[in-house]
């Protein structure tokens, strides 16, 4: 299975940079066994029955880009330098995993400020991260870094244009409740209230799942023979709670579909026994063609890049032919790509 094998011509213009206003304008393109169909995330229900059960993913993005200065001084007297940062992950001694550039601006020990309330010191670095140590805990250090942070867009959109104060909004879903991702479930970014509760007044249930999703989503895969490709670690909680809800759903008939791959990739990862149970730990699970599904039954997701694990598991769960018919005809038809593009409801 090649790399190669996923690739796709992707024109510029396609890739989204804002998000549809209102989020349920956004198109979808739905593909069943018998054709594709175009349509509106607002005409979501139409494809929906009483009985299914939607998986979403309750993450919470953190504004996780920062820029701070480092200040030094020398016997030339004081020297500056301005550190971009991105914050990775927490780790359990408390310091955070982040990438720094320029790296090689800071030594150990050193501090960065990003506010007057906010500074961080460099404690060192590992694998090309850096790792620091905030003057701020708990709920002061939440406050301080709403503050002083930008949502952490994807570098494709971050190429084009800064984070401003309306991705605080766009960039997070509305069920947001458990801080840690610093990348959102992207296709959940085209619910709002009133579409949840016309899916829920027609019998669609809900449960809600944690995957802090990290910046390692966006990694490229760089090895030809794709079966080889090590995956990212993310953590990801399925309660028991969760768990049971989508057993009784299997169990009465109805459907079990992820919203996002973020939220398929956590369900199979708690179900790799054959039958959904409680998890909670780092998954990396990584699925591509040949894999089992055990509990996803649909998809509903944005259109991913090129060569990307992402398109790999579209692939998995409706086959490469077909994620090429659907990707050309998203193409020719101008639907918008990536964070902010439009969303895609895939039935096997």
């Amino acid at each position: 299975m090649k790399l190669s094998d996923f690739d796709f011509d992707l024109p510029e213009r396609l890739i989204a940079t804002r998000p549809a206003r209102p989020r349920t304008s956004a198109r979808l393109l739905v593909a069943q066994r018998d054709g594709l169909t175009d349509a509106r995330v607002s005409d979501l229900a139409q494809w929906l029955r009483p009985g299914d059960r939607l998986v979403l993913n309750d993450t919470k993005v953190i504004p996780a880009r920062l820029f701070g200065t480092r200040r030094r001084m020398s016997e030339q007297g004081e020297t500056s330098a301005q550190i971009d940062v991105t914050l990775l992950e927490p780790r359990a001694d408390g310091m955070w995993a982040a990438l720094l550039k320029p790296l090689k601006k800071v030594r150990d020990g050193e501090v960065i400020r990003f506010s007057d309330s906010l500074s961080a010191t460099v404690e060192g670095r590992e694998d090309g991260q850096g790792l620091l140590r905030f003057n701020l805990v708990g709920e002061d250090f939440d406050a301080a870094l709403n503050a002083a942070g930008a949502m952490p867009l994807p570098p494709y959109i971050a190429a084009k244009r800064p984070a401003d104060a309306q991705d605080h909004d766009d960039y997070q879903t509305v069920w947001a409740r458990n801080r840690g991702a610093v990348a959102a479930p992207t296709a959940s970014l085209h619910f709002d209230d009133a579409l949840l509760a016309e899916l829920s007044a027609m019998g669609v249930t809900f449960t809600h799942v944690t995957l802090h999703v990290g910046a390692g989503t966006f990694l490229p895969v760089k090895v030809e023979d794709v079966t080889t490709h090590k995956m990212h670690g993310e953590w990801g909680e399925v309660t028991p709670q969760a768990a049971s809800e989508i057993a009784a759903t299997k169990a009465a008939g109805g459907r079990v579909i992820p919203v996002g791959t973020t939220a398929l990739r956590l369900i199979e990862s708690a179900a790799r026994q054959g039958t959904i149970a409680p998890f909670e730990g780092v998954t990396d699970i990584f699925i591509y063609p040949g894999f089992t599904f055990h509990v996803s039954d649909a998809l509903m997701t944005n259109f991913h890049l090129p060569k990307s694990t992402l398109l790999m598991l579209v692939s998995a769960l409706v086959g490469q032919d077909r994620v090429r018919e659907i990707y050309d005809h998203a193409v020719t038809n101008d639907y918008r790509f990536f964070s902010y593009g439009d969303a895609s409801l895939l039935i096997p």
